[in-house]
């Protein structure tokens, strides 16, 4: 089964219309146990500098969810969105100027060539880079384009992903997406090194989607994405379907969000360029 295609015919039902579109942010924000995670780190980042303004880049930004999330909760920060896809950048400029969002703007970048200096506080990369086979060298490039103290926040399948039911639970939309994988993903210590090497310092990991969030994942998203892939009629059953399941899920999402998790298929790393 592949997720682009349902994607995408979501994305067109809701790109031309704000209110959808917004609607549609809040359901990613709810049903995504990946949004609970780099929401919360983003939290942790920004709001320690609500008083003074914050250059973000959204590297990948894709649909735009979570360059919304950062225009609209934190009218200090300046939003940055890049993606290799036209159309999506196209999408996004189209929506935040109807939106009346003006702290976010989006261009066409390619992560291994950008040159930015000096220029950001904040980096955010959404599954992204086990697209990318030179790592190490978009990672440099994330060092040079941030401040000095800057924070890097980097979501991203991790390698242990193998050990659940062949990859599908790498993260939201991933059985269509792990064809183009380049990697399975990183363990944490490999996302340490690599970013060591390339510069960076006071680095965290946290896996996510360990036992719970498994589960979360099969009961909440795939099963009915299967359901979806057989057929478009199966939106119409979507609402019943969620009306029985998802007060489940919603507690499994809420416990893997709350236990530390010793092994996950998600990985989240967070890191900093040094002030010196």
């Amino acid at each position: 089964m592949q997720y682009d295609p349902i994607k995408r015919s979501i994305g067109n039902v809701v790109k031309s219309n704000v209110l959808l579109r917004k609607l549609f942010y809040f359901l990613l924000g709810v049903l995504f146990l990946r949004e609970w995670y780099v929401k919360s780190e983003l939290r942790k980042v920004l709001s320690k500098s609500s008083n003074k303004k914050l250059s973000v880049y959204d590297a990948g930004s894709g649909f735009g969810q979570y360059s919304y999330f950062i225009a609209k909760t934190y009218k200090n920060a300046d939003v940055y969105g890049v993606d290799v896809k036209d159309e999506q950048i196209a999408d996004c400029n189209h929506f935040f100027k109807q939106a009346n969002l003006t702290n976010a703007t989006f261009a066409v970048e390619d992560l291994t060539k950008i040159m930015h200096e000096n220029k950001f506080d904040v980096v955010l990369s959404v599954d992204v880079m086990e697209h990318i086979l030179e790592d190490v060298a978009v990672f440099k490039n994330f060092y040079r384009a941030m401040k000095p103290g800057a924070t890097l926040i980097i979501n991203t399948p991790s390698d242990l992903a193998e050990d659940h039911d062949e990859h599908d639970d790498h993260h939201e939309g991933s059985m269509a997406f792990v064809d183009e994988h380049v990697r399975d993903g990183y363990s944490a210590e490999d996302i340490t090194r690599k970013l060591t090497e390339a510069g960076f310092t006071n680095i965290r990991t946290t896996y996510t989607y360990g036992l719970w969030g498994s589960l979360y994942w099969h009961l909440a998203l795939k099963y009915p994405m299967q359901l979806l892939g057989i057929s478009k009629a199966f939106f119409a059953l979507l609402p019943f379907y969620y009306a029985v399941t998802f007060p489940i899920a919603l507690l499994f999402m809420l416990l893997d969000f709350s236990v530390k998790n010793e092994t996950g298929t998600g990985l989240t790393a967070v890191a900093e360029k040094p002030r010196t």
